[in-house]
């Protein structure tokens, strides 16, 4: 893990496309401002884990369920 010091208004780039900027410093918070491409997703890392478990689930189906659409495609 990279750890750098950084002051408000100061900036640190990642790769040609991302640049995380120190907005505000109030108390024990950080407030960043991120700028990158659309494409680039970004999420809170509770947002992340939330959304990776939710895909987990997602990829667990019923097998009955499966054989049963894999049953119906067959028929047509």
């Amino acid at each position: 893990m990279l750890v750098l010091t950084r002051k408000l208004g100061e900036s640190i780039a990642i790769d040609d496309h991302i640049k995380i900027v120190v907005v505000q410093i109030k108390g024990k918070q950080v407030r960043l401002g991120i700028k990158a491409p659309k494409e680039t997703k970004i999420h809170r890392e509770e947002v992340y884990k939330a959304i990776q478990d939710q895909n987990l689930e997602a990829s667990k189906a019923d097998s009955s369920v499966l054989d049963s659409l894999k049953d119906d495609l067959s028929k047509k």
